[in-house]
């Protein structure tokens, strides 16, 4: 029950698996022809990985070249999806609440830069020491750089105990939390993604203009752009979709009522299909473009998706994901992940291409198959950028041998180790994200001078600084020749004993990586070796590794038995993988341990769902 939000994050707001055809492959045919081979692929991908339903939508020069599903809307029904079918996006939700946000200010109904608090009326922000020096706005919330906490929320269905949006933010009826939402640094000075956040913006939207988020969102952004299969109604309300894909578990198995409730509505209550997303994907671009945008201004366009901060994801604008470098070009995206459904959309930021993609499966089912999609889809249209050899340096001896190495992934904070190597005169890195991005075990570095290096497939700069013994002193991510936004990161905060023990459960055998866990454990003992085998767990359950992910957490139950998080941990992964009476009694065992009355009631009510679904 504990989010898997904040430590699988790069893993599903990242893109992966990117590939190449041959040369007359690549060569442009007429949509139609291009992607007929696809349509059988993707029903192998789709039969290999137990997925039952997808729906892709192409765009390119912006207008949608493409359109196909596969598969059915649910497996107790041999109904067929069809281009009208919608899905829940999840956190998608965010992008769209962020453009309506941007369409609000300029209409003068309300202002970014204002401090949040004076448009809320039915709850206050709880007072904290990191809130004294600086009030926090809606770009903060927007750009997840307000510092608040709530990552991301379960699922309710019919016949749950639903939360309204106040007491999501006090955490009363959340299985992931038991108190209310609070920060955890000073506004700006960092990056942490908060769906929290997002309820707090849906509570000052409906606050101010009386009215429910899901009518607003309809006034300015659906019916204005057209969009016909988009809702951010729910299933439980008035005016919800018919025509609409329920969710699956990882068996393949219909969770519950299919139709998940979300009153969290800003943060993942949108439905919509691909085409829809596509419409308003290219109406940004078209508006970036300042030609034949409708109801988005070049001033909002450029309001939402300039890039605020680089830190710990590498690129996040007031509700657009900037850090993608796919193919080497520059891109503004989001993508979205509940259990049992998801999908991403992206679009680049010149050029009027992208592509969006849902499917109604649990996540090991539904992302090898998207990313195979999407990865075909790029190479077929030949979108790939060379880099221009023209600005590539020799890089210095000195350089390379002061820079090799593992590291704590500094490209996009995630759970794993960067390494720096030096093959066939060429510089490479490795990292988890590119091989689960890119499907690539290593990106060549291409020198550009000054300490500089451009990543294939990777959008910012990465400056190593050296100290006069030419040894690393810091690394500066950076966008553009200006350094806005830079980030600098300290060698110790990289080069540690962390990196050591992150290294060894991510290169050797779970026994092996033990005896080396033991070692680190002794030499430096204030680690967090509890939270940091927590994260393994989830980490290689994302990598579809499930035997790992399982003896991390199992071990880590053996290292701190008297941790209810740590069986509360595992519970979760063996409900995830379908091992339901396993599940069980681990959440018996962790609230067992956990002295809070709350937590004890929300295990019994998921234990009874967990029997009630065997």
């Amino acid at each position: 029950m504990k989010t898997l939000q904040s430590i699988i994050l790069i893993c599903v707001i990242t893109l992966s698996g990117y590939n190449f055809r041959t040369n007359a492959q690549n060569v442009k045919q007429s949509p139609s022809s291009a992607f007929d081979f696809l349509k059988k692929d993707i029903r192998k991908q789709m039969e290999a990985h137990n997925l039952h339903g997808l729906s892709v939508a192409v765009f390119e020069d912006y207008k949608v070249i493409w359109t196909h599903e596969w598969g059915i809307k649910a497996a107790d029904s041999s109904d067929k999806l069809d281009k009208n079918t919608a899905f829940s996006t999840a956190s998608t939700s965010k992008a769209i609440v962020a453009m309506l946000c941007g369409i609000l200010e300029e209409k003068g109904m309300i202002d970014l830069n204002s401090p949040i608090t004076n448009y809320l009326q039915r709850w206050s922000l709880p007072k904290s020491n990191f809130t004294k020096e600086k009030q926090i706005n809606w770009l903060h919330l927007l750009s997840h750089t307000a510092g608040t906490t709530q990552g991301g929320f379960a699922d309710f269905y019919e016949g749950d105990n639903i939360p309204t949006i106040i007491q999501s933010l006090k955490g009363e009826l959340l299985p992931r939390y038991n108190k209310e939402i609070g920060f955890i640094f000073e506004p700006e000075t960092n990056w942490e993604y908060s769906g929290g956040g997002y309820v707090i913006i849906q509570l000052a939207l409906e606050d101010h203009f009386k009215k429910p988020l899901a009518d607003l969102v309809k006034e300015h952004v659906f019916l204005p752009l057209g969009l016909q299969n988009t809702t951010m109604k729910q299933p439980n309300e008035s005016g919800f979709l018919r025509n609409v894909a329920k969710v699956h578990n990882s068996n393949g198995e219909i969770i519950k009522t299919g139709l998940p409730i979300t009153p969290q509505v800003a943060p993942s209550g949108m439905w919509s299909t691909p085409s829809d997303l596509s419409v308003i994907a290219i109406e940004v671009q078209n508006a970036l473009r300042n030609k034949n945008n409708t109801v988005i201004s070049n001033t909002v366009a450029k309001r939402i998706t300039d890039i605020v901060t680089l830190k710990t994801v590498g690129g996040w604008s007031a509700g657009w994901n900037r850090s993608y470098g796919i193919a080497n070009q520059d891109w503004f995206a989001h993508g979205g992940s509940n259990t049992g459904v998801g999908g991403e959309f992206m679009a680049t930021m010149s050029g009027g291409n992208g592509i969006a993609i849902l499917a109604n499966g649990d996540k090991p089912n539904r992302i090898p198959v998207m990313n195979f999609l999407r990865n075909e889809i790029i190479a077929l249209r030949s979108w790939n950028l060379p880099i221009d050899r023209a600005l590539v340096k020799k890089t210095p001896q000195k350089l390379i041998t002061a820079i090799q190495g593992p590291y704590l992934d500094f490209l996009y904070s995630a759970q794993g180790i960067n390494r720096i190597f030096e093959e066939e005169g060429k510089l490479f890195i490795s990292s988890p994200s590119f091989e689960h991005l890119l499907g690539s075990k290593k990106n060549q570095m291409f020198y550009v001078g000054d300490n500089t290096f451009k990543i294939d497939q990777y959008p910012n700069y990465v400056q190593f600084n050296l100290d006069h013994t030419y040894k690393l002193k810091e690394i500066v991510i950076f966008r553009d020749k200006l350094k806005k936004n830079r980030v600098i990161i300290k060698n110790e905060e990289v080069r540690n004993h962390k990196t050591q023990l992150i290294n060894a459960f991510s290169e050797y055998e779970i026994n092996v990586a033990i005896r080396e866990y033991k070692k680190i454990k002794k030499e430096a003992p204030n680690l967090n070796f509890e939270g940091i085998l927590n994260q393994f767990g989830y980490l290689f359950y994302m990598q579809n590794n499930m035997t790992k992910a399982i003896e991390v957490l199992e071990f880590n139950c053996k290292e701190y038995p008297e941790s209810f998080n740590t069986y509360d941990s595992l519970g979760e992964i063996y409900e995830l993988t379908g091992k339901i009476q396993k599940s069980i009694e681990n959440y018996k065992k962790a609230a067992e341990l956990n002295t809070s009355e709350d937590y004890k009631e929300r295990v019994q009510r998921k234990i009874m769902d967990l029997k009630n679904g065997l």
